[in-house]
């Protein structure tokens, strides 16, 4: 693999805006997936596609993450009776 390829495979632009990239970000903060990629796709927006698309993805996996928990919380409550 070529040096270019590597970079962009590996540390592609959109996720190193900042002082950190993301990855490094969500490992440090083990996050799960889907507040990694709530994460990871609110810190690309507007970089790499459509900022809205991407606003839309971290907004879907927002979503199933409320669900996960919400789901968790219901069945927690459902075993204590």
């Amino acid at each position: 693999m070529t040096k270019n390829k590597e970079i962009t495979v590996d540390h592609p632009n959109y996720y190193n805006t900042g002082k950190i990239e993301v990855i490094d970000f969500i490992e440090d903060q083990e996050l799960n997936f889907n507040k990694g990629n709530v994460v990871k796709y609110l810190c690309r927006a507007g970089f790499k596609d459509d900022e809205l698309t991407d606003l839309r993805k971290a907004e879907w996996y927002l979503q199933r993450e409320i669900q996960r928990l919400e789901k968790a919380i219901q069945n927690a409550i459902e075993n204590e009776n």
